[in-house]
C-alpha cells in the first residue's frame, strides 16, 4: 500500500488544514464555496481545493446532515422488491431522484405491518429527508407521526383514509369496471372475481370497480378471497385456486385482481386441462412480461408504471424544496389505467 493511499483512508479537514497551516474554518468555508464570501483569496483556495483532491478528502456525510438539516437520502419503503411492477417503480424513482441530487435507500415490507414500522423507525434513525411508501395494514399512527412532524411523506399505490396526505395512486375501480364490461360483451356469463383477503383501498377499489359492472348488468356477482403470504412457495395458493375453479365450473370468466393471483390462476388452470379462452376467460389486473408470453396471451389492466413514479418522486422533492407555507398543499393524484384487451378475453366464434 501506498503512503498516498494510507493518507487517503485517514485524512480529515484538521488534517488538511495543519498540513496547509491554515485555520479549520478557512478550509470549511472553502469546501462549502463560501472562499469569496469570507475574503479568502483566489490562490489560497485553489490551493485547498488542489490538497483536498490529491489526498481523495469526502466530508463526513453525517457531520454535514447535522450543519445543514439535510440528508438528500429519501426512503422508498415498497410492498414486493422481486414484483416486476414495483421494481419498476423504484428503478424510476431512484433515477429521477439521483438527478435531482437524492439518494434512494429502499426495502420491501411484505405487506407486514411489524416489519413496516421497524423500516420506518430505522429510517428515522438515519435523519433521511422524506419517505414513499406504500402501506400495509396498520401504520396509521407511524404515518400520522411522520405527517405531524412535517416529514414530506407520499403513500403510493394506495393511501390510508384516516389521514390527510399526499398521494399517488391508479383508478383501480375504472380499470375493473371496464374489465368487467369488456367481458359481459364478449358474451361471458358468469364472471368471478379473484382477489385477497387484503382492504387496502387499492384492492377495495378494483372489487368495486367489478361490482359495480356485474351490478349494471344484472349479474350476480361471485367474489372469492385467498390468503397471500409473501415469500410463500407456489403450491398452497395454486391448490386453493385450483379447488375454487373446479369446484365452480359455473364460472366462465375470471378477473384476478393482482399479477400474483394472475400467474399462480393460470398455473392452476393448466392444471385443470382447461382451454382459454374457449373454457374460461382470464384478465389480469396489471400486466406481466409473463402475459404477452402466454399462449394465448392474457388481457391485462396495465398501470402507468412511469406515471406513477414520476408523480410520485416529483410531488416528493416539491415538498422537499417548497418554501413557503402556501406551497403546502396535498396532492392526491389519481391515475388512469388502461385495458390491454388479447386473447384470453375474446371469445372464439361458434363457442
Amino acid at each position: 500500500m501506498s503512503s498516498t493511499d494510507k493518507v487517503k483512508k485517514r485524512t480529515l479537514i484538521h488534517d488538511i488544514a495543519r498540513h496547509l497551516n491554515v485555520s479549520i474554518a478557512t478550509v470549511s468555508f472553502v469546501l462549502n464555496g463560501k472562499a469569496k464570501e469570507q475574503r479568502i483569496s483566489d490562490a489560497l483556495a485553489e490551493k485547498v481545493l488542489r490538497y483536498v483532491e490529491e489526498v481523495g478528502y469526502k466530508p463526513n456525510q453525517l457531520a454535514k446532515s447535522l450543519r445543514t438539516g439535510k440528508t438528500h437520502v429519501i426512503g422508498l419503503i415498497i410492498e414486493d422488491i422481486s414484483n416486476p411492477f414495483f421494481a419498476t417503480v423504484a428503478w424510476l424513482i431512484e433515477k429521477k431522484a439521483f438527478g435531482r441530487g437524492y439518494r434512494i435507500i429502499y426495502c420491501s415490507t411484505d405487506n407486514n405491518t411489524a416489519k413496516t414500522k421497524d423500516l420506518i423507525s430505522m429510517f428515522q434513525e438515519r435523519h433521511i429527508d422524506g419517505y414513499i411508501i406504500a402501506p400495509p395494514e396498520g401504520i396509521e399512527e407511524e404515518v400520522n407521526s411522520l405527517l405531524r412532524s412535517n416529514k414530506p411523506t407520499v403513500l403510493l399505490d394506495r393511501y390510508i383514509p384516516s389521514l390527510i396526505s399526499d398521494y399517488v395512486v391508479v383508478d383501480g375501480a375504472d380499470g375493473t369496471y371496464q374489465a368487467a364490461r369488456h367481458l359481459l360483451e364478449q358474451g361471458f356469463e358468469n364472471v368471478a372475481f379473484v382477489t385477497s383477503e387484503s382492504r387496502q383501498t387499492q384492492m377495495e377499489a378494483r372489487l368495486q370497480g367489478y361490482s359495480k359492472a356485474l351490478d349494471e348488468a344484472g349479474r350476480a356477482k361471485n367474489i372469492k378471497r385467498f390468503v397471500v403470504n409473501f415469500g410463500e412457495g407456489l403450491e398452497r395458493l395454486v391448490s386453493e385456486i385450483y379447488s375454487f375453479i373446479k369446484n365452480n365450473r359455473e364460472y366462465d370468466a375470471i378477473i384476478f385482481a393482482n399479477n400474483i393471483l394472475s400467474i399462480y390462476g393460470l398455473e392452476a388452470i393448466a392444471r385443470l386441462g382447461l382451454r382459454i379462452p374457449e373454457d374460461i376467460g382470464v384478465i389480469s389486473f396489471d400486466d406481466h412480461d409473463l402475459f404477452r408470453l402466454h399462449s394465448p396471451t392474457i388481457t391485462a389492466i396495465a398501470q402507468p408504471v412511469e406515471s406513477l413514479a414520476e408523480n410520485s418522486i416529483d410531488v416528493l422533492l416539491r415538498k422537499l424544496e417548497q418554501t413557503s407555507e402556501a406551497e403546502a398543499l396535498v396532492d392526491t393524484i389519481v391515475l388512469p389505467t388502461s385495458l390491454i384487451i388479447r386473447g384470453s378475453s375474446m371469445r372464439k366464434s361458434g363457442r
